[in-house]
Parts: C-alpha cells; structure tokens; sequence
C-alpha cells in the first residue's frame, strides 16, 4: 500500500512571511505560541527534542526521508504555492529536487488559492491573489512542474505524473487550462498528466469538468468533518449562539469558542464511506487540531492516541484495496503541526504515530520493508 503523506513546506524563513507578519516567521512561531484552551487540551505541540527544524537545510529533509520510508511511509506531497509566476516557500521541494540523498517518491499539489491573513483571524486581506492568467503563464506553470516530473522518484501512475489540484471548482479556465497541461505533458514524452483533485466542494461525478481527473481524494478530515457538523445540534446550536451575540452585542467571537469532535466518531464515519465512483481515492487522518493557528474557534478532535489511530488506519488499508481497489492512500499528514496533523515524533507520543503506520500496514499484510 502506498501511503502518501501531505507535506507543508512553511517551515522556513521567507520574505514574504517576514513582511506579512514579523520577521523571522514560520509555522513553527504559530506552533509555540499555542496553549491549552481547556482542561485536557494538548497544547502545546513540542516536537521531540525540540526539533524545531529548517527546510532549508538538506540535512533535515534527508533525515525526514529516511524516517518516512523506515516506518513505512511511501511518499509525501508537497503543497506547491503559485501566484501568476509568483511562487511562495518553494525552496523545500526545489532543495530535495537537487538532492537525490532526499530519497523518497514525492508529487504535488498546487494550493490554488488567494493568500489571505484569513488563516491567522488576522483580517481578510488578500496578501497574493490568484487570477489563473492566461495560456502564457499556463505554459511557464508546466515548465515549473516539467523539471519534477522528470526526476525518478516522481510519483507517477501508468507512465503519468501524479499532479493534484487542491481546489478546481475556483479556477475560471479550468478546463482550458489542464487540456493545454496535457498536451503539453505529451509533447514532453509522457502518455499523460494524472490529474487528481483534493477538496470536496468540488465533485467529478456532476461537474461539468469532471471527466478531465483520474482520481478524487476523500481528503480527511475534512470530509467528515463536514458531514459531522451538519448532523450536530450542539454545532447548529453554537452557530446560532454566536450569530445572535454578533448581531444583539456586537462580539465578534464568544470566549471559548472551539468546536470539539470525537475522534472515534469520526473515524467510524471515515470507515463507512461507500466510494461514489472507481475515481476515489481513500484518505486518512492521524490527528488535527487548529488551535496555533486560531487560538480561539478552532476545531480539536478529542480521544486521539496512536493505539487508536493504528486500529483505524489498518481497517482503511484494508478497504483501499478491498473496497477502493487501489494501492493509494492519501494521509493527513507528515508535518501540518499547526493544524496538529502530523506523523513526525513529538514530545508526547515519541515515535508512537510513526509505529502506529508500521503496525497498521503489517496487521493489514501490506509491509513491504
């Protein structure tokens, strides 16, 4: 089974962030700064030995390879950041580009959205916006995404680089777009792209656009998340509640306002999903919790432990390839530690999460180290 671990690469200094909100800011700044908002809450997050790392510095990326790959990690997925030419944190991917030590398979995903300081409650400004251009910078994209595709450890499927678009449904010249990036891709000596789509406010089996993916990643949590607000009355209840304290006392957030799920309900609503289609692909999720990055009106899901997310992820194995039919899986995620989704060793678990993956993947007879 290959299990394929989204990758945040904002671990490292850039101009931008420097200017935007502080000098000297990364991921980890909203990692530190976080704090237990109630009894029992796991904050803050502290990576184990305090590994507080760069990934600017190839030592860090090496070692994040060979981790992975021991504990049976098949690949990551890098998020990639592209504003008309304009590119934000790409020195991770382009540094393991050049280092053929940083031996792991690895794809892509494009963030395509505005950059805004919405993420951090700051206020809603777009920082960078995405206008998705014009054939021009289309081709310039490709040319960006062409030196990658060609290296060795490029996930690809059928002879096909794997290439993932985060949300589809917002791009105007969707379909213009990908049609050139596959002719593109076959002049380039490939047979094709292998388009795949993450969020789900963007659904193949009605859009229009739709026959232009291969695959739909159930991204998890935030599928059931979704479903688990809807049927939730203290959820509606909360909405409610707050709704009527903006409006009659002018408050913008009530005190305390983090909404709190139960691991095992989600995973059980994980592990009952029916495939829509033979497009899904199967997620999964080791843990999330937002509070670093929103302090107040996270969510936190509550009951998590590598015993559990072991049991959980060893059924979803199983199901990838007995009801998915696929040997992918699509993970949240290796280091989203401001989001509390990671695999990487904390202060907390040790390596328990990374043992949980190696253990899941033996129960399920998919060990293939």
């Amino acid at each position: 089974m290959k299990i394929i671990a989204f990758y945040l690469p904002q671990f490292h200094t850039f101009p931008e962030n420097d200017a935007w909100w502080g000098e000297g800011f990364t991921e980890w700044t909203s990692v530190k700064s976080a704090y237990p908002l109630f009894e029992g809450h796991k904050q803050p997050r502290v990576p184990l030995n305090k590994n507080y790392y760069d990934l600017t510095d190839v030592k860090t990326l090496e070692w994040q390879a060979k981790l992975a790959k021991k504990y049976g990690i098949y690949g990551f997925c890098y998020y990639h950041y592209w504003f008309d030419g304009h590119m934000l944190m790409e020195k991770p991917a382009e540094l393991m580009l050049e280092n053929k030590s940083v031996d792991l398979p690895f794809c892509m995903c494009w963030a395509n959205e505005d950059w805004t300081k919405a993420w951090a409650k700051k206020s809603r400004e777009v920082l960078i916006s995405q206008t998705y251009a014009d054939k021009e910078d289309w081709k310039k994209h490709f040319e960006y995404f062409l030196q990658f595709f060609k290296d060795d450890r490029y996930i690809k499927v059928d002879g096909k680089p794997l290439l993932i678009l985060y949300r589809p449904e917002i791009i105007g010249p969707l379909k213009e777009m990908v049609t050139y990036w596959k002719e593109l891709a076959r002049e380039n000596g490939f047979e094709d792209l292998c388009l795949v789509y993450q969020q789900a406010d963007y659904d193949h089996t009605t859009a229009e656009t739709g026959y232009l993916f291969d695959y739909a990643i159930e991204y998890q949590p935030a599928l059931v998340k979704n479903h688990m607000q809807e049927k939730s009355l203290a959820w509606k209840w909360k909405r409610l509640k707050n709704k009527i304290m903006v409006q009659k006392l002018g408050m913008k957030q009530t005190k305390g306002n983090t909404i709190t799920f139960d691991y095992d309900d989600a995973w059980k609503k994980i592990l009952s999903i029916q495939p829509k289609d033979d497009k899904m692909l199967p997620g999964a999720f080791v843990d999330w919790d937002n509070t670093p990055r929103y302090k107040r009106g996270a969510h936190v899901y509550l009951g998590v432990t590598p015993k559990k997310f072991c049991h959980y992820l060893t059924k979803q194995i199983k199901r990838a390839k007995e009801v998915y039919h696929k040997d992918m899986l699509f993970m949240f995620a290796w280091n989203e530690w401001g989001e509390g989704g990671y695999l990487e060793p904390d202060e907390t678990y040790g390596y328990g999460m990374l043992k949980a993956v190696r253990k899941a993947l033996m129960d399920a007879d998919e060990w293939e180290n």
